[in-house]
């Protein structure tokens, strides 16, 4: 092969975690944005919830590290934070899920609909 393709290779493989987070992050900002069901627009918010998690937890693995219990021999420690800090955003994260769809059933007992455009009509109606 030649240079630039093997270089370009490396990069792509090389940093394929990255791009998965990319391409999370962009299809559920997609789903908030394009969507008027407001179910979707909470499935696409987990997305793009799950797309910051692997953010934050792709750098946070070392290679070659341990755990940080101090022993003998051992040089390299993984650093605990990021994987705390993300058990702490997975348990907001459903709390707001959990929030939003209560909203949504009450949304829906309200007005009939769960659809944006719908429920926006009823309003200027009134």
């Amino acid at each position: 092969m030649s240079e630039p393709l093997d270089e370009i290779l490396n990069v792509v493989v090389g940093n394929f975690n990255q791009w998965i987070t990319i391409f999370l992050m962009v299809a559920g900002l997609y789903v908030v944005v394009a969507r008027g069901n407001m179910v979707k627009k909470l499935v696409g918010l987990s997305i793009f919830q799950t797309s910051v998690y692997l953010l934050y937890i792709s750098p946070g693995k070392i290679l070659g590290g341990t755990p940080p219990i101090i022993t003998d021999g051992v040089e390299v420690y993984s650093n605990p934070l990021p994987h705390v800090l993300i058990l702490t955003a997975i348990v907001v994260g459903v709390a707001t899920l959990a929030l939003g769809l209560g909203l949504v059933v009450r949304i829906n007992e309200a007005y009939g609909t769960i659809e944006e455009e719908e429920i926006f009509d009823q309003g200027s109606d009134e």
